[in-house]
């Protein structure tokens, strides 16, 4: 952290011209995307060592989230859902979460874009419907060679 950053995040926070009583939160009238920085309570960020201790908390609390989430991920359980919910939370102290969560949302964005694409969902369904065959061909040979046997009983016959 920079006396830089310190003093844009202080310009910010109290420019009249800006204070909505929203303090930065949703896009700008423009269109823009909010500014990067801390969103803690004014009074939390006057003081140093209170600033600090809010960002080490908030770090901590972040950092368990993305943990229960990087467990998840082999589990059956929403693991990557967690992990982003963990980053926003790091977001709302630290530049580098804010970063890379508009790096993901853009790319999402962009996915889904290209996913209504009348060429892609065409595609998709093309290759959604050769894989379907392909299974059910397959299915269908092995009950031809092995009948309908539970797989617990093939051992028995």
């Amino acid at each position: 952290m920079t006396a830089e950053s310190d003093e844009r995040r202080t310009a910010v926070a109290t420019d009249p011209a800006d204070n909505d009583g929203t303090e930065g939160d949703g896009p700008g009238p423009d269109g823009s995307e909010r500014p990067l920085g801390s969103r803690a309570p004014l009074f939390i960020r006057r003081s140093r060592a209170l600033h600090v201790s809010w960002q080490v908390g908030v770090f901590v609390i972040g950092l368990a989230i993305v943990g229960g989430g990087i467990v998840l991920l082999p589990l059956p359980g929403p693991g990557w859902v967690i992990i982003f919910a963990g980053m926003a939370v790091w977001a709302t102290e630290f530049v580098w979460a804010q970063l890379v969560l508009r790096w993901t949302k853009r790319k999402v964005t962009e996915a889904a874009q290209k996913a209504l694409d009348p060429k892609v969902r065409r595609r998709n369904i093309v290759l959604t419907s050769v894989g379907l065959v392909i299974v059910g061909a397959l299915l269908g040979y092995y009950l031809w060679r092995f009948g309908f046997v539970m797989p617990w009983r093939a051992g028995m016959s």
